[in-house]
């Protein structure tokens, strides 16, 4: 069933239909949770918003433009004012268990760690374009109509997003000198 079909059907109230669309999303919307936020409880809690939030929003969407990218907008925003308000307030320390890495070391956990790291100290703008194009596997215009910036502005982002990694991956030792960031394309 198409979205627009799909939306169509929510917004007649069928529970089915609404059950569908959580179900066609969720992944992506929880993935792009815990990337963004770094907790499981948290991307828990806001992917549940989203959803509460897509609902009440649904009759707004375009149909005529893709119906995933309108989400991950939703969730994009989301996560930011999750990330507002726990600025604001005390770390919990309910999360300390989630940071162990409990998986064998070897020679590619130290790159991992690193580069998770290195993904987790970027700008929020430039993390949210990395995430959204390496690990969600979304196209320059999606990642754009999520977040609602011009596709030369995700392409400058996620840029300098990856020369940022891969100067901190150099200064670690971790990457040879003579390699460059692609500033084109996966």
């Amino acid at each position: 069933m198409s979205d627009a079909a799909l939306v169509r059907r929510c917004l007649t109230g069928d529970p089915a239909a609404c059950r569908e669309l959580v179900e066609r999303f969720q992944t992506d919307v929880y993935a792009l949770c815990v990337r963004l936020l770094g907790h499981r409880h948290d991307a828990e809690d806001v992917t549940q918003e989203v959803f509460l939030r897509v609902f009440r929003s649904l009759r707004r969407w375009d149909a005529a433009r893709p119906l995933k990218p309108w989400i991950l907008g939703i969730t994009v925003n989301r996560c930011r004012t999750a990330i507002g308000k726990r600025a604001k307030g005390p770390e919990l320390a309910d999360y300390l268990h989630e940071t162990a890495d409990h998986r064998p070391d070897d020679d590619s956990s130290e790159m991992t760690r690193e580069i998770r790291a290195a993904v987790d100290d970027l700008r929020a703008d430039y993390r949210v374009v990395f995430v959204l194009f390496h690990e969600r596997g979304q196209a320059y215009e999606e990642i754009a109509e999520a977040i609602d910036r011009p596709v030369g502005t995700v392409k400058t982002w996620l840029h300098r997003a990856r020369v940022e990694l891969l100067e901190r991956l150099r200064s670690r030792g971790l990457v040879p000198e003579d390699e460059t960031p692609k500033s084109e394309g996966p």
